[in-house]
């Protein structure tokens, strides 16, 4: 797992598996009283990703980061679909005895929370999106990416995935990730996310939702965020300036921030 900065350690992380998936938390076992914030990763990535996170917040609330099928140390194959990544994230959550579950995802983890606010209600208490969308259609030249040149690839999306006010140093943990991820896994991640769309059914959505924005958002524009504040009746929107896609790398203690602020207005 790729270190973090010295204010980020990652020495109070336990790193652990159950039924073949893997996932750091800030601590464990999760405590019954306090709400259990998981975090979904991206396409090509891994829990890794949520580091500052699951440390950031390990107090205030039972913070855990999974590694999707495929993806960081889970086992089995990653898949091509948002209701398969969905169905996974569920049932890991069921086995894990998690208390009261609110998924917090980006991009394609943010396409895997929409699906389990949708199909999974009975099991979440609210949801968190960042910098994701209700349909998230991938243009062609990131799949001829993928298959002709992957660490071109991982270069590129380098690039897109930061805003240029962003210290490279800080993404840098992004790119080794995604570097380690299989190809064919991410090629599945990346055709997952473009044949999702939920438009129609954002309005089916009944519990408390944060959508988080990011001002140099490249890959999901904040447009994408406003229609999913616009469609989710219970939703809020917070707007980070001078951070682009990865925005929980780009600016931790906002999204921390942020994250503890939407807990505390919801008694969560």
């Amino acid at each position: 797992m790729p270190k973090l900065p010295v204010e980020q350690s990652e020495e109070e992380m336990e790193e652990r598996t159950i039924n073949g998936i893997g996932y750091i938390a800030g601590g464990w076992p999760p405590d019954s009283a306090k709400s259990t914030i998981v975090f979904i990763h991206g396409a090509g990535g891994s829990s890794a990703f949520w580091q500052a996170q699951v440390h950031g917040l390990a107090e205030r609330a039972n913070a855990v980061a999974v590694d999707l099928p495929g993806h960081g140390r889970s086992g089995k194959s990653g898949k091509n679909k948002i209701e398969d990544y969905a169905r996974v994230v569920a049932e890991f959550m069921r086995k894990a005895n998690l208390p009261k579950p609110i998924p917090c995802g980006l991009s394609m983890g943010g396409a895997i929370t929409q699906q389990l606010l949708l199909d999974y209600r009975d099991q979440v208490r609210a949801g968190i999106l960042i910098g994701t969308g209700a349909r998230l259609k991938v243009a062609p030249f990131i799949f001829e990416g993928i298959k002709n040149d992957y660490s071109g690839f991982v270069d590129m999306i380098g690039k897109f995935a930061a805003s240029k006010k962003t210290d490279p140093k800080l993404i840098q943990p992004f790119k080794e990730e995604t570097a380690r991820c299989n190809p064919g896994v991410t090629l599945g991640d990346f055709q997952a996310c473009n044949d999702f769309d939920v438009m129609e059914r954002l309005s089916s959505i009944d519990v408390p939702v944060l959508v988080v924005t990011a001002e140099d958002d490249m890959l999901t524009p904040p447009k994408y965020g406003e229609a999913l504040e616009k469609g989710i009746k219970h939703a809020s929107r917070v707007h980070i300036p001078e951070a682009g896609h990865i925005v929980p790398m780009e600016k931790h203690d906002e999204i921390n921030r942020a994250i503890r602020e939407f807990l505390d207005n919801l008694g969560l």
